[in-house]
């Protein structure tokens, strides 16, 4: 994403965007970026309504507790931080993680999910419980860089050694991985461009069988179907999109599939895509007669 202009009477990110989130009743829209801060807006007139400060670095992801508006962000300061939107209030910061945490997700429950980075574990963090699952990821994957729950039960993370992996709160080692969900196809791509197998960013629609993923080096978003208890991942499709994909969710019906592309990795990674347009890529979807699996 790239670095939001404070426009006149507004206030803005002194900093690039690396992350957003909307309420579900559509009421607050929170911004995290690398200034360290956390904005909260109107989501349809983008009016400002507060500034949270209080992380040390850059903040990675924001997300709201579903039916709620409690946020929990996360941030390169190896935290993760709760605040009561109600009430414009920070309400506590929980530790644990040994290097910057890169992702975050939660759903109704009074818990959130997140990745650590380079210390390779997945958390789950209770909060009314004041604990913390801790999943340690294969050696192998040197970075966890994303995450997204599935359902209350089940989540899905990305690596940057291309490994997409299939989790249950209920075991320590992931049901299934996939090794290298992208890589770069022979020809497709400048020969500058490294052959780097990144999982950019992943969505998933919620409660159902159906993820996505997208990888930095072979510039196409995949569609896979979660088999029988979480424990394995079938690719439906791959759609083609040049750049990186730095963001996607999917609409609520399942309908569509939004994407934000960039020329660069949204953490930072050194090198970019110049024919890839910074834009906001808007996929639509149906379902199959045969099987109900979505198709784009």
């Amino acid at each position: 994403m790239g670095c939001h202009k404070a426009t006149e009477g507004r206030k803005g990110h002194k900093g690039h965007v690396l992350c957003l989130a909307v309420t579900s009743d559509n009421k607050f829209l929170a911004s995290g970026g690398r200034d360290k801060v956390i904005h909260i807006w109107d989501p349809i007139s983008l009016h400002h309504l507060h500034t949270f400060k209080g992380h040390k670095d850059a903040v990675s992801g924001v997300a709201f507790r579903r039916g709620t508006h409690q946020l929990f962000s996360c941030s390169h300061d190896r935290t993760l931080k709760i605040w009561n939107l109600d009430e414009m209030a920070y309400v506590e910061t929980l530790f644990g993680h040994e290097d910057s945490v890169t992702a975050i997700d939660s759903l109704s429950r009074d818990r959130a999910v997140t990745v650590g980075g380079r210390d390779r574990t997945l958390r789950v963090w209770k909060v009314v419980e004041e604990s913390q699952l801790v999943f340690n990821a294969p050696g192998s994957m040197g970075s966890l860089d994303c995450v997204h729950l599935i359902n209350e039960e089940h989540m899905v993370s990305g690596a940057d050694n291309g490994s997409l992996s299939l989790w249950s709160v209920s075991k320590k080692k992931p049901l299934c991985t996939v090794p290298k969900a992208h890589s770069k196809p022979v020809g497709s791509l400048e020969e500058t461009i490294p052959d780097e197998s990144w999982i950019t960013s992943i969505a998933t629609l919620c409660s159902t069988d159906l993820l996505a993923s997208a990888g930095s080096c072979d510039s196409c978003i995949k569609l896979w179907q979660c088999g029988d208890g979480f424990r394995s991942l079938k690719q439906l499709f791959a759609i083609p999109v040049v750049g990186f994909v730095n963001a996607m969710t999917f609409s609520n019906d399942g309908n569509t599939l939004i994407a934000g592309v960039g020329q660069e990795h949204r953490l930072g990674r050194w090198w970019r895509l110049k024919n890839a347009k910074n834009s906001l890529c808007i996929i639509p979807l149906q379902r199959t007669a045969e099987n109900g699996e979505q198709a784009p």
